[in-house]
């Protein structure tokens, strides 16, 4: 995609850059930062994703002539500002936690510094990214914990909006998830791709049989062939008679999941496919999947519980101006004072303390400064992301995705134990303020 992202924003933005160029302080340097003042209910963890997505954005962020068309024929901006936006350019920086790192309450998962104008248009679009595609990530890294190895595959392009499912392969991916039904995604992200056939290929044909064997012909005998259209027992039967001991999968999308997993397990074995796998799908999440542990399931097929963030759609992530310039250019530390909406003034410098097994002990958050850590092991978490204006190179594209997915792995084996649990509890670290 190259077109313009600039108007992917909430009309106030421009406004209040209007306003602030007329009182001379649309130019004072400024930071803003980007966290989620709490976890949704009960979860332990957040997970960062959706950095690559924003950055490969702000690249498009520009005001061309038919976004300023708009723009001025919607009567609000004057000559000034839409001058301004013609020549916008992200001249700051940005630092932020690597792609796929594990988040807690108040972690400052991204750092914008720039000027108040260049800052302050960008704040809905980087809100709509990420705190979309860390809901994803966060609920698929509980799947991917609750298959404990067994692979899950995104199966969930039609329970959300076309671009969407988009942006959900990819956090998926981020979070462990090794396959995606999207092709889209497949050709943006690198990403793995899989699919054969639903129930409408074999009630398209005049018998099961015949479906199969199409199938089979097409694909050959490694294909996944879904067995519950009619009477799963027949169709596994029949789907090995047409395929051999070669038959790739077969696919249960309905019923008792466990119960049947285990029998058709029994018969596969007996009919000599010791090799054929199982894979499963309907409505799963990560307590659906946690309940399949025991069964003979290779893998597992997640669709609408995955791209509406299991029952948290968004990580509630806001965007907030924590330092500015005065009129003279000395620094000045600002927060506001809204009931139940308080932050915390200043800039944040974060790191992770980690005990002598190197487990993750408490998210200790610097202000103004780096925090003291002496006398424990500690992990700085801010990298990079764009300095002065330059995007720093592996944080886009197929690159991208890659090294998020094992930062992430990293990061959720440094956390304790308590983090793999899904029932309802607190962050399993505290964030201390230093």
């Amino acid at each position: 995609m190259t077109e313009s992202s600039a108007l992917l924003t909430d009309q106030y933005e421009l406004t209040m850059v209007q306003a602030a160029l007329l009182s001379g302080a649309a130019h004072r340097r400024c930071v803003f930062e980007v966290f989620a003042r709490k976890l949704p209910a009960g979860r332990r963890y957040g997970v960062v994703a959706g950095t690559g997505r924003l950055l490969e954005g702000l690249q498009r962020f520009r005001f061309g002539t038919s976004e300023l068309d708009f723009l001025s024929s919607t009567g609000v901006f004057d000559d000034e500002t839409l001058h301004y936006l013609s020549g916008y350019r992200f001249s700051g920086t940005v630092l932020g936690y690597a792609e796929g790192e594990t988040y807690f309450p108040h972690s400052p998962v991204l750092r914008f510094e720039a000027t108040f104008a260049e800052a302050c248009v960008l704040e809905t679009y980087v809100l709509s990214v990420m705190n979309h595609d860390s809901a994803i990530a966060s609920a698929a890294s509980r799947m991917t914990v609750a298959a404990d190895g067994r692979p899950c595959v995104d199966m969930g392009s039609r329970r959300t909006q076309e671009h969407s499912a988009v942006a959900a392969a990819r956090a998926a991916a981020v979070a462990g998830f090794t396959a995606t039904s999207n092709l889209e995604a497949g050709r943006q992200f690198g990403l793995d791709t899989l699919g054969t056939a639903a129930h409408a290929f074999t009630l398209l044909h005049d018998s099961e049989e015949e479906a199969f064997r199409a199938q089979v012909e097409a694909f050959g005998p490694g294909t996944t062939l879904l067995v519950d259209t009619f009477d799963v027992e027949t169709a596994v039967r029949r789907a090995v008679e047409i395929a051999g001991p070669e038959l790739g999968a077969v696919r249960l999308d309905s019923g008792d999941l466990v119960e049947q997993a285990h029998w058709v397990r029994r018969l596969l074995d007996s009919l000599g496919n010791t090799s054929t796998r199982i894979i499963v799908s309907s409505d799963l999440d990560e307590y659906a999947i946690a309940r399949l542990a025991s069964a003979p399931v290779d893998s597992y097929g997640v669709g609408t519980r995955l791209v509406t963030g299991s029952g948290a759609p968004t990580a509630s992530m806001v965007y907030k101006l924590v330092e500015r310039d005065d009129d003279a250019g000395t620094p000045v530390p600002v927060e506001k004072a809204s009931a139940g909406k308080t932050g915390r003034a200043g800039v944040k410098h974060p790191v992770r303390t980690f005990d002598e097994h190197g487990i993750a002990e408490a998210e200790v958050l610097g202000v103004g400064g780096e925090p003291n850590t002496e006398g424990s092991s500690a992990r700085s978490l801010h990298v990079p992301l764009i300095v002065d204006g330059e995007l720093r190179p592996g944080h886009t594209g197929s690159e991208a995705v890659r090294t998020a997915r094992e930062r992430h792995a990293e990061s959720l084996a440094e956390l304790p134990a308590q983090a793999h649990r899904l029932s309802d509890g607190d962050p399993v670290i505290p964030t201390i303020f230093s």
